[in-house]
Parts: C-alpha cells; sequence; structure tokens
C-alpha cells in the first residue's frame, strides 16, 4: 500500500501582488508525475486546499482539474478541510467528485462513520483505513460553560480533541477487525489533522496559531495510529521526534523565510506484514526566490551575483552595457532584501532600485533592521518599568523593527490588535 502525503497547498494565493498560478501548477503537473513514476494507490491532502474561503475561479479550475487526471490513474484522494479553505467550497463539489475516487471532508460530522474511509491497494482490496479528520473547530467537539477560566478552556478544549480522535480510531480499529476476521492479514491504520502541534518550527505564512484559546495539541493525545499525516504548518517536519507524526508542509514557499527548508511530499508505503517506510520526496523550486540580508555594501555584492535582464525579454537591453553579468534567459527571481543600516536612511528604497537595474530580479519585499543600541541604553538609564504602562514597552519594542510596505503595516495593525486583546484578557482575569 503507497500513500503519498501533501498539504497546504493555498490554490489561489497572492504573494506581495504576485499570483501563484503557474508554480501551483507546475507543482500540480509534478505531482501527477510522482504518483504514476511511483504507483500511488492514495493520496491526502491534509487540508488548505485553497488559500481563502472564496478562491478565484482558476484556483477551483485548477482543483477539478487535477481530479479530473488523478482519476485517470486509478488512484484515490482523499481531500481534507483546513482553517483556510471554506466548508460550503469545498462541499459544493464533493458529490460529483465522489463519482471520479474523490473523498471531500470538509468540516467535523456528527456521524463519526463519515470519517472513516476504507483505502484500496493496487489489488483492489482494503489496504489501510483512514481516519479521515479535518481541521477542528471548538463548536464541533465542546460546548462552552460560563465562569470557565481561560486555563479551563484550554485544557477542555484539548481533551474533547483528544477524545475525538479517540472515538474515530476505535471505529477504524473495529472496523480492521471486521475485515481481517481474525486472520493474520495486517491492515494499517493512517490519521489526519489540520492542527499546530506542540514543540514545531512555524513560519511567517501560519497566520492561524490554531483554534480558541489553544496553542498547540500535544503529541501524546494522537491515537496509536501506523502513520498520522498533519496539515497547516509550512516547514515539513517530524512531530515529537516520532517518524510516523509528520508535517509534509506546503509544496511551494508561502513566504520568503520558507526557503531554508526543502519542500517535500511523504511517501509512506506499507508492505503485507506492516512494515512502514517513509521518504520524502523533495519538490523543485518552480519559481527563484531569494533572501538576502548584509549592510549596503553586502546587499550590493550579493546583487552582483544575479544575471542581467535577456534583451529579447522585452527589457532595455542598453541596462547591460558595462555590467560585470551575461544576459539570461532564467525568469525573474523574487527577492525579500533585508538591509541593516546605523541609522535612518530616507532614500533606502531608491538605492536598492538602482543596485537592482538592469538585473534579473524584483524585489517584493524591503525591510530595515536600525541599530538602537545607545538609544535604548540611554533609556534603560533614565526609564524603569515601574514607570511604563503593558502598552508603553510594548510600543517601545515595535519601535526597533521596521515595517515596510501596505503588507507589513497591515500586519503592524493586526500585532498592536492581538496585543489589546491579550492585555484585556489579562485584566478581566485579575479583576475577578
Amino acid at each position: 500500500m503507497k500513500i503519498l502525503h501533501t498539504s497546504d497547498w493555498h490554490l489561489g494565493q497572492n504573494f506581495f501582488t504576485k499570483s501563484r498560478k503557474n508554480e501551483h501548477q507546475a507543482f500540480l503537473n509534478w505531482l501527477l508525475k510522482q504518483i504514476q513514476a511511483h504507483e500511488i494507490d492514495a493520496v491526502i491532502v491534509a487540508g488548505d486546499i485553497f488559500d481563502t474561503g472564496t478562491p478565484p475561479s482558476y484556483a477551483r479550475q485548477m482543483y477539478n482539474q487535477f481530479v479530473v487526471e488523478l482519476s485517470k490513474l486509478t488512484c484515490t484522494l482523499v481531500v481534507l478541510g483546513g482553517n483556510h479553505d471554506s466548508v460550503s467550497t469545498l462541499n459544493e463539489s464533493k458529490q460529483l467528485l465522489a463519482c471520479l475516487h474523490t473523498h471531500v471532508i470538509a468540516n467535523t460530522s456528527d456521524d463519526a462513520q463519515q470519517h472513516i474511509i476504507e483505502l484500496s491497494d493496487g489489488n483492489n482490496e482494503v489496504g489501510a483505513i483512514l481516519c479521515a479528520i479535518p481541521f477542528i473547530r471548538p463548536r464541533d467537539v465542546l460546548q462552552s460553560r460560563p465562569g470557565e477560566s481561560s486555563e479551563d478552556k484550554k485544557l477542555a478544549l484539548s481533551d474533547a480533541i483528544k477524545a475525538h480522535y479517540a472515538n474515530i480510531y476505535q471505529l477504524a480499529a473495529a472496523r480492521r477487525d471486521q475485515i481481517t476476521n481474525g486472520t493474520e492479514k495486517h491492515i494499517p491504520i493512517v490519521a489526519t489533522g489540520h492542527l499546530t502541534a506542540l514543540g514545531v518550527s512555524q513560519s511567517e505564512s501560519v497566520r492561524e496559531i490554531y483554534i480558541g484559546t489553544l496553542d498547540g495539541f500535544a503529541a501524546d493525545g494522537f491515537p496509536p495510529a501506523d502513520y498520522i499525516a498533519l496539515g497547516h504548518i509550512h516547514r515539513p517536519q517530524m512531530v515529537a521526534k516520532s517518524e510516523h507524526i509528520r508535517y509534509s508542509g506546503s509544496p511551494i514557499p508561502l513566504s520568503f523565510d520558507e526557503l531554508k527548508s526543502q519542500k517535500q511530499v511523504v511517501l509512506i508505503e506499507f508492505d503485507h506484514t506492516g512494515q512502514r517506510t517513509i521518504t520524502p520526496l523533495d519538490i523543485p523550486l518552480f519559481q527563484p526566490m531569494a533572501m538576502l540580508k548584509g549592510d549596503i555594501d553586502s546587499i550590493s555584492q550579493q546583487l552582483a551575483a544575479y544575471p542581467m535582464h535577456n534583451p529579447s525579454d522585452g527589457s532595455d537591453g542598453g541596462s547591460c552595457e558595462g555590467k560585470d553579468a551575461e544576459p539570461s534567459d532564467e525568469p525573474v527571481t523574487w527577492l525579500c532584501i533585508h538591509v541593516e543600516v546605523q541609522d535612518y536612511l530616507s532614500d533606502l528604497q531608491q538605492k536598492i532600485q538602482s543596485l537592482i537595474e538592469g538585473r534579473n530580479v524584483e524585489v517584493l519585499q524591503l525591510r530595515r533592521a536600525r541599530h538602537k543600541t545607545a538609544q535604548s541604553l540611554q533609556q534603560i538609564k533614565n526609564e524603569t518599568l515601574a514607570e511604563l504602562t503593558p502598552f508603553d514597552v510594548f510600543e517601545k519594542r515595535l519601535a526597533l523593527e521596521a515595517f515596510e510596505g501596505e503588507q507589513e503595516q497591515q500586519r503592524l495593525i493586526q500585532i498592536r490588535e492581538t496585543f489589546a486583546n491579550i492585555v484585556a484578557e489579562v485584566r478581566h482575569e485579575q479583576a475577578k
């Protein structure tokens, strides 16, 4: 039995006004080739098919076309809803896609049996049983009670999710026993999830930590499944050093800091004895991207390594004269530039623009890191925490960061709102 685990496609995403359509299409084409080459029996997409609840029409078309192409390979597809997905959007084509060997589990159902899926192997026999668990919303598993503290709510929610997993797993185990009927045949049980497990490494593109007031779900709350396919975290990684509990990560970098890790899908193979083999398959980078850090001189040296525009691409061919690199046929590289400056530079954007002129690059994000050590030391001499409110301390810390561009300003607004909500909740608890 061969299963391919992927997640967090985020079809329809715009990245600093740039469409990811070509990258996503290249990934889906690559994925179909892997499925065919490795003779995959089932593909699990562990949530966040789309980037928003109202994806653009091209993203829906891309999703539907992938299902059609996959159905030609006699491979089962299981689509789990994520926190970015709209339940109604996924469900609108659920019955139609069911005719194409595709199971869509958009949300948690009151009928637990709906979450048990039998996956067929190459011999058209039951090769694995799937506990298909999508993103869990608090209202799906828990009823709030008046008078509960925030800690009580966290504990109750964690226990409810753990109980939900245990219930689904017990049904899967019972179904396995029914199929094997006392024989020595081994049928693995695979579970899914779209959540944050405690201790994982996140990236800037993961906007929601988890659900309700719960920061993360402890790994010991998962059932003893043979493999647990997780989504929501965009960096591929194991959970709690357990090889069989994994995030596959997103197939393309959804933020510049994700360039630090290799994108992958995970191939899980079970033999007839139940022995498990896990093999990550590296995904190519379909759009050149890079992050440059340093002072102006260092940034200038790093940019010099990038080739010039090819005159045939419609850019100004005259810009190549006197430059130190040959014209390039490669696609334009998207850059995030993090400039370290000793003092404020009012013409930083113009300076960077002059450095990239004629180069086969485009700066999508420009960050400024100012060194305020001397200023901070002087403030420490004249101020104490007793003289400052939490908001004062918070604003002084924000002042040490640079939020360039419209998207960064929106991020700054979200940070301030989140902090205000936290302070309000703490004060409310203290008032009790």
